[in-house]
């Protein structure tokens, strides 16, 4: 009989315990009656909505400004965003907002430091403000990162210049040429390094090689303009410039050009015009 009583214990003590936490309280069960009725749970806060993909594909189409609007609400949502992140880098670094668009690409970097795009933002602002030396960093991670494309090394060369070590610059620029002979931009961008050292003849070799290029741009070709200017030539210069700019940009460049033919040291200030990595 002990035994047959353990086993029915045993057998009844889920199923009794499952009664009690399912049986509703009797209306005259004081215990029940006088317990304090518990409150009704919190609904948990929804979290900021992010755009879809389609919006943010949407936005890229749009002007600088409306960009940067954009894509700063979406990193105030969610900081851990990197491609609004990087995004936002661009827009600012588009505006002209160089020391932001740094500081925008470097926040994203601490989120994820071997970021490709992050690290070619921080080393395109950090050139596109005159601190090359800052931008030699990231842009040597981005070329580690991703060692068949040219445009971390172009960027270096351009970032080597600007911190005055022209041997690394020049390295670094054909590096670049000898990835994407096809591509103008390195080659342009090698051009003006020549044309920085004094070899202006060299610059404009390799320029006319750019130009002839389908991926040849408006920069490329202005900066063939400039160095032919720079040897003197301007009424040939004037023709070149005059295929692509307005007049009146045409003549400040060329006033620009007649002061500065004689120069030593020709400097990048054509306009403000150079090819970009």
């Amino acid at each position: 009989m002990c035994r047959k009583r353990a086993l029915l214990a045993t057998v009844l003590a889920p199923i009794v315990a499952g009664v009690l936490a399912a049986a509703p309280a009797h209306a005259g069960d004081k215990r029940a009656k006088d317990a304090p009725q518990a409150a009704p749970a919190a609904a948990a806060p929804q979290p900021p909505r992010k755009a879809s993909p389609a919006e943010r594909a949407e936005v890229q189409r749009a002007d600088p400004l409306t960009r940067m609007a954009f894509w700063s609400t979406e990193v105030e949502r969610d900081g851990r965003d990197l491609e609004a992140g990087v995004n936002l880098a661009q827009a600012l670094r588009a505006l002209g907002r160089y020391d932001e668009a740094a500081d925008a690409a470097a926040r994203v970097l601490i989120v994820a430091p071997d970021n490709y795009d992050a690290l070619m933002e921080s080393a395109r602002a950090n050139v596109a403000r005159g601190q090359g030396f800052y931008a030699i960093e990231p842009g040597r991670k981005a070329a580690a990162l991703q060692p068949r494309d040219w445009r971390p090394l172009s960027l270096l060369g351009v970032a080597y210049e600007q911190a005055k070590r022209d041997d690394e610059a020049a390295e670094a620029h054909r590096r670049a040429v000898a990835l994407a002979p096809n591509e103008a931009v390195p080659l342009a961008n090698l051009a003006m390094h020549l044309a920085s050292t004094g070899d202006l003849k060299g610059a404009e070799t390799a320029l006319r090689q750019a130009v002839a290029l389908p991926t040849a741009t408006i920069q490329v070709r202005q900066n063939l303009a400039l160095i032919v200017g720079l040897q003197g030539r301007l009424d040939e210069a004037e023709k070149l410039a005059r295929q692509d700019l307005p007049p009146e940009s045409v003549d400040n460049n060329l006033a620009w050009l007649r002061a500065a033919i004689g120069q030593e040291s020709p400097t990048r200030s054509w306009n403000a015009v150079k090819a970009g990595g």
